[in-house]
């Protein structure tokens, strides 16, 4: 079968691979498992990729000053064990077990999927629902971006096209903290609807939420109304049915179809419910 045209660039470097970028029209190749298929096919126009699997210093995967560094060519695949500790490590195991099949998880990377920002990704959502920070090398130097800024519509981003997404900063999790994560997955390869939650309990009541709602819109949604409803709270099966509700009410965004809505919103009242539950399973007294 004939397919499109495609310039090649082997970056051997950072550099390099900005140098490459600087044209406004290159793509980076990191996986490949979204961008081959899709520059490839028969009648794309021509396009220009700048692969960065040479680069050195991209692979970090590592523990900081409260963070972990995932670097631009870590794999889906290096999350499935106990590399990385405690109720973070815990978040990531879970969720990337829904994340294609293992030979999509050997190749493709976390930041290939954040800076591809299909609104039902899973990596997207966890970026935001820990207030993760996005680490873009450019031209001008080093920018920060909060993970919550970075996603503006589906497969778009404040990534500008002569920037290179070279780190994720997610945050560790204090001890006492639950995870959950709940999905309803039909013949996709992404969820339909799907849920995070990583509540932190302290002395017997919720100190932290963060519950993502996915695929509510375009991009991850925090459920904020549903948060707020937690805090200070017992982890109650009253509190994870009203935290539910109001997530289905006030946090569900950008449901076009009227005639589905009822339906959806009835999804993510179950799936908010399912994560919470999970998460309570995990969350003990801390202190």
């Amino acid at each position: 079968m004939n397919t499109a045209a495609v310039d090649y660039v082997a970056a051997r470097s950072v550099d390099e691979v900005l140098g490459a970028l600087a044209d406004g029209r290159t793509s980076v190749l990191a996986g490949g498992q979204s961008l081959v298929p899709l520059v490839t096919q028969r009648g794309a126009p021509r396009r220009r990729l700048v692969d960065i699997n040479r680069v050195a210093g991209l692979g970090t995967l590592a523990e900081a000053d409260g963070y972990l560094r995932v670097g631009a060519l870590v794999r889906h695949r290096a999350f499935e064990s106990g590399t990385v500790a405690g109720p973070l490590g815990d978040l990531l195991r879970v969720v990337v077990r829904h994340i294609g099949h293992p030979p999509i998880r050997a190749r493709g990377t976390m930041l290939g999927s954040l800076a591809y920002a299909h609104p039902a990704a899973e990596w997207p959502a966890v970026a935001v629902t820990l207030g993760a920070r996005l680490v873009l090398d450019g031209p001008d130097g080093r920018r920060t971006v909060a993970a919550e800024n970075f996603f503006t519509a589906p497969f778009t981003t404040t990534r500008r096209p002569e920037e290179l997404l070279v780190e994720a900063q997610l945050p560790t999790l204090p001890d006492g903290t639950g995870i959950g994560y709940a999905e309803d997955r039909r013949t996709s390869v992404f969820p339909h609807a799907a849920a995070i939650a990583a509540v932190t309990v302290t002395d017997g009541v919720i100190s932290s939420a963060a519950i993502c709602l996915v695929n509510s819109g375009p991009f991850p949604v925090r459920a904020r109304a549903a948060e707020d409803v937690l805090l200070g709270t017992t982890f109650s099966d009253t509190a994870i049915s009203a935290a539910a509700q109001i997530a289905s009410e006030r946090d569900v965004r950008h449901l076009d179809d009227e005639a589905q809505q009822p339906r959806q919103r009835h999804a993510f009242r179950v799936l908010t419910g399912r994560a919470l539950r999970d998460a309570r399973k995990g969350a003990a007294p801390c202190g």
